[in-house]
């Protein structure tokens, strides 16, 4: 394949999920009906369905992490997370409820968020690095949308996809770094009152610093790196569960305090 028809495929695959988000319907595994590609070209389809929503208007507004933990990265097969990035047009406030309408098959996942408060690139930055680069902590609840059928795809789709990233909330409550064990940090997951699922800040890459390291590092790869003023969400610290109209979703994080996000129609 040619430089010229590389562009036009990688253009092409952008373009199937651009559409399928701009209608709000699902499609079939691009690897399914397209033919295979790997990681290194599904990164740059990535790039081109973010370029389409900057184009739009959106503005990149930090970033997010997928596959942080061991039993997923097993489930998938693969020895390494996956990021992605989050606009502007992504965040929801606080006390806003997400629209399900706007969405194909919405799921909600607990996270914890990084604020940075200055740039930081470099293929040698550890969790340290990440802890004395960061303003503050929220809890956050990351809004899948994946635009395959069925959440079905193998892992250069969910990268093509940009991490199936569809929205992000942060707590109302800023937390210093300074002090707080995030490993030890505990979550209690609740919808529409129920318990449906409890974690620790461990079962994301052993800390969740060490994952927005693990970020960075990859970003070097690539000549970039995180800038003051973006979000990180570092990594699910459960299953993500499904929404619909009605549903409530509550994180109560130990020392980070809770998050709470409605859905309607």
């Amino acid at each position: 394949m040619t430089g010229t028809d590389a562009a036009a495929s990688v253009r092409e695959l952008a373009a199937r999920l651009v559409d399928a988000e701009t209608k709000r319907t699902p499609i079939a595994a691009l690897t399914t009906t397209c033919g295979p590609f790997g990681v290194g070209t599904a990164y740059e389809v990535q790039d081109a369905v973010v370029a389409a929503r900057v184009q739009d208007g959106a503005v990149v507004a930090g970033a997010k992490l997928g596959l942080t933990s061991a039993a997923k990265q097993r489930q998938m097969h693969v020895d390494q997370p996956l990021y992605g990035w989050l606009t502007d047009h992504m965040a929801l406030d606080v006390g806003q409820p997400l629209d399900c309408g706007r969405l194909i098959q919405p799921r909600c996942e607990p996270e914890i968020a990084f604020l940075m408060s200055r740039d930081l690139a470099g293929p040698q930055v550890t969790a340290a690095h990440v802890l004395a680069a960061t303003a503050a902590l929220y809890p956050a609840i990351d809004v899948l949308d994946s635009r395959f059928a069925g959440y079905s795809f193998t892992l250069p789709d969910v990268v093509a996809d940009n991490a199936s990233a569809a929205g992000f909330l942060l707590g109302g409550q800023a937390t210093e770094p300074g002090g707080v064990d995030l490993r030890l940090t505990g979550l209690v997951l609740e919808k529409n009152g129920e318990l449906v699922g409890t974690a620790a800040g461990a079962a994301v890459l052993g800390h969740p610093a060490a994952a927005v390291a693990w970020l960075v590092r990859a970003l070097a790869g690539r000549g970039r790196g995180l800038a003051a003023g973006q979000v990180v969400i570092a990594g699910a610290l459960t299953e993500a569960v499904p929404v619909a109209p009605g549903d409530t979703i509550v994180a109560h994080f130990d020392r980070l305090g809770t998050v709470e996000l409605a859905c309607r129609d």
